[in-house]
């Protein structure tokens, strides 16, 4: 399957029919890498327009459900919340390519996909 590049409203649609399963959600900005999985019960969206710098994002994206997140010595821990957040731009690229989707960014790179790891 080739790539897909994708309009925020076709991601949206696309990532919504993922409700109720388990995704990974791997982050790389700059040297820092994270893993999360995470048992998705929703997606919300959110707009900051009190933003106090250049750092916060306008928009993000929620990924709500219980998950946890692996740490620097390769065991996993619960996610300080119950949901994973995402900072969009307007810039921001969405791609599905193998069966996942990658954002792209000017800070980094995120990659969701289905998992059978619990």
């Amino acid at each position: 399957m080739t790539s897909q590049h994708l309009s925020v409203e076709e991601f949206n649609q696309l990532l919504q029919q993922w409700n109720g399963e388990t995704i990974k959600i791997s982050k790389q900005e700059l040297q820092d890498y994270d893993q999360a999985i995470l048992e998705l019960d929703s997606i919300s969206y959110s707009k900051d327009t009190r933003r106090l710098d250049g750092y916060e994002p306008m928009h993000t994206l929620q990924l709500n459900g219980s998950g946890k997140t692996l740490t620097d010595d390769n065991q996993y821990k619960p996610l300080p919340s119950d949901y994973y957040e995402i900072p969009l731009e307007d810039s921001t690229q969405y791609t599905y390519h193998n069966s996942q989707f990658s954002l792209k960014t000017d800070r980094g790179e995120y990659i969701i996909e289905l998992t059978l790891d619990t």
